[in-house]
């Protein structure tokens, strides 16, 4: 039992990257399409490259969408509409337009015959012979209609409808008709009062009626049967052909995913996604071991890529088309601001294959993709400054309308049929990429990660802490910015990440601030506040600054890579002054009572500062200093430092550390204005 809990101690980190591992590829096989994959690659305007392809089943050809859509027009246009009659009104408008006649002629001096309410009542039978109609609607005169009343249908046209607006000229035309013009004012008065319409369009009964054909649109137009020749090699992939090879990839697809060979899919899918996070590790282990020893950080790197396949997996189910909208240069952008370039373009480019299963097009998919996070990679540099992600993302949009522009050239031959809206989605997709900036914050308070953007506002001197420590130990701020400055050149010579190196310049002496006068860089006067302490007192006070700076550091949020600096750069040595002390005073001092707690630097940032912060300080109590003395001081400290084994941890080489030396030579004879000793 023992030996079994002693194995998972051990190797706990191991077995959390199997689990991690395991994980992740079960997600994303969650997430891929429930269909085989066909074992062609074929595109519309390229020729055929393999063999005569014979039907190895019957199948039906499908349809084009452009096919499709062509009868869906048809219906449309050729559908006869449905109009409601109410064959109640004539009858009730003609026994209101008698009333108003009787009541008119009883009123009036003179009298009218009765002939002229006869004609009356044959215009409103004229006018109802089929219905009245109020707005004009966009059909041809001879167009078939059908008028429902009730449960009954009548089919007639669309020009047996009269318009209100038709009714002055029917009266007019019936009045001359029947030579009654002297009673044309009183008949056009009280047939136009009394008329209303009787016919309005059903548009709820003549849309269902067109659905209804529209659902019975038969998506196939023809069967190939099993044997027959679907394509010869060297054959264009265009027309007839392109739908015959759709329609064989779409029956293809649907019959090999079934419970038979369920297993046997499942199994494919696993060995392709595990392919791909094997590469990752290994990539880490090899090139990256740093971000490999970190679980933090390698649960970062597959939660975005986890999430990028999911984000894309809900685009193409709502919508296949809408692919394009989704930001994936957010992951390079992001992974180069938290790691680098290189690992940034490696997990884009393994995200995009995994994509690969999913979506439409994947060659097209791919091509533009890898190319966008290219651009991504090379064009983003400096991300704290604002101007160049959105300079950046006008250049990843106009690669992407660039390419897909291309593409559709070599697909169709002309940029006729060309979908503008496809630009649009470009568009939206480079200002969604814009989120990065908050999706960078929000990684850093999840994962704690640190970003050039927070390093950016950490270096600033008038911030709170620095402002305090300026304030409380001046001495000692004034010591971190020439430390800053000695470490972020030395960063720069070796390729280290200098602005990190720069901001843990600054507050790794922040614990000074609790006892700024024990310190000598803060000491105003001869007073020497150690002359009254015994010397194992005073090396606690010194040694109980890193601890301080630590407490300091977390109550005021700092981020844990800004930690490391105040816990490492004294490493495991010792308070030589006070050691020395106790050794005069008791003969033989503890040097466990006189030794920081270390850890030593774990990565090269962290050496320069010890290198960066032990020169300067040493190099305060040269006297009548030149450049031959302080080239040995240089030399002696950091050589010093390495017999220690202060560095045997920070993956640093000798050929660094020469450069590292170098720098601060040339930057501590700049900070003396001393120049070169030349022999007289």
């Amino acid at each position: 039992m023992n030996s079994i809990f002693s194995f998972f101690s051990k190797n706990q980190s191991f077995i959390y990257k199997i689990f991690l591992f395991v994980l992740a590829t079960v997600l994303i096989i969650y997430l891929l399409p429930k269909g085989g994959q066909f074992k062609y690659n074929f595109q519309k305007g390229k020729p055929w490259q393999y063999e005569n392809l014979y039907a190895p089943f019957s199948f039906a050809i499908k349809k084009s969408q452009e096919e499709i859509d062509l009868e869906i027009d048809n219906i449309r246009s050729e559908a006869v509409p449905y109009f409601e009659i109410d064959e109640e009104t004539p009858s009730e408008i003609t026994s209101l337009f008698i009333e108003l006649f009787d009541e008119v002629n009883e009123n009036s001096s003179e009298k009218v015959t009765p002939k002229v309410k006869r004609i009356g009542t044959t215009i409103l039978n004229k006018i109802y012979s089929v219905g009245v109609v109020k707005d004009r609607y966009p059909y041809d005169s001879g167009k078939l209609i059908y008028l429902k009343n009730g449960s009954e249908i009548e089919e007639s046209t669309y020009k047996q409808l009269v318009y209100l607006e038709q009714i002055d000229t029917i009266i007019a035309s019936e009045i001359e008709k029947h030579s009654v013009q002297e009673s044309e004012s009183i008949l056009s008065e009280l047939i136009s009062k009394v008329v209303i319409p009787n016919v309005v369009i059903n548009n709820e009964l003549t849309e269902t009626t067109i659905n209804s054909e529209i659902d019975a649109i038969n998506p196939n137009r023809g069967i190939i049967e099993k044997g027959s020749r679907i394509i010869a090699k060297g054959e264009v992939v265009e027309g007839e052909k392109f739908q015959k090879l759709n329609s064989f990839k779409l029956v293809f697809q649907s019959q090999v995913w079934s419970q038979s060979n369920y297993f046997w899919l499942l199994l494919g899918y696993s060995l392709l996604v595990s392919l791909v996070f094997l590469m990752l590790f290994l990539f880490m282990k090899n090139y990256r071991p740093d971000i490999y020893s970190n679980n933090t950080k390698v649960t970062f790197i597959f939660f975005n890529i986890i999430f990028m396949v999911f984000i894309t997996t809900l685009v193409v189910k709502y919508d296949a088309k809408l692919v394009y909208i989704t930001p994936l240069c957010i992951l390079p952008l992001v992974l180069k601001t938290f790691f680098d370039a290189r690992l940034g373009l490696f997990v884009h480019v393994l995200t995009i294959l995994l994509l690969g299963f999913i979506v439409p097009n994947s060659f097209e998919f791919l091509f533009l993709q890898i190319i966008a996070g290219m651009v991504t990679i090379l064009t983003v540099n400096e991300l704290y400054k604002r101007a160049n992600l959105f300079i950046s993302v006008g250049q990843i949009t106009f690669v992407y309308i660039l390419g897909y522009f291309a593409f559709f050239i070599i697909q169709e031959g002309n940029i006729e049929l060309i979908e503008i809206e496809n630009f649009g989605y470009f568009i939206l997709c480079g200002l969604l990429t814009l989120f990065s900036f908050p999706l960078i914050y929000i990684y850093e308070k999840i994962f704690g990660l640190v970003s050039d953007v927070t390093l950016l506002e950490l270096s600033d001197t008038n911030s709170k802490l620095l402002k305090e420590l300026s304030n409380k130990a001046p001495g000692t701020f004034h010591h971190s910015l020439n430390v800053a400055n000695l470490a972020e050149a030395a960063a720069n010579e070796i390729g280290a990440n200098a602005m990190l190196t720069r901001v843990g310049a600054l507050y790794h002496d922040i614990g000074k601030m609790v006892n700024p006068t024990y310190f000598t860089e803060n000491q105003v006067s001869s007073i020497n506040s150690h002359d009254e302490l015994d010397p194992k007192e005073s090396a606690q006070i010194i040694i109980g600054h890193v601890i301080k700076g630590i407490e300091i550091a977390k109550k005021n949020k700092l981020p844990d890579r800004i930690i490391d600096f105040i816990r490492t750069h004294h490493g495991t040595s010792l308070v030589y002054y006070f050691y020395s002390k106790e050794n005069d005073n008791i003969g033989e001092a503890n040097k466990a009572d006189f030794s920081y707690p270390g850890p030593t630097p774990f990565s090269k940032e962290t050496a320069i500062l010890m290198m960066a912060d032990s020169v300067e300080a040493a190099s305060k109590s040269l006297k009548e200093p030149t450049s031959s003395k302080l080239d040995a001081f240089v030399e002696k400290i950091i050589d010093s430092q390495m017999d220690q084994g202060q560095f045997i941890n920070a993956n640093i080489t000798f050929k660094e550390i020469q450069k590292i030396k170098k720098v601060l030579k040339k930057k501590l004879n700049n900070m003396y204005h001393l120049r070169i000793e030349y022999p007289e």
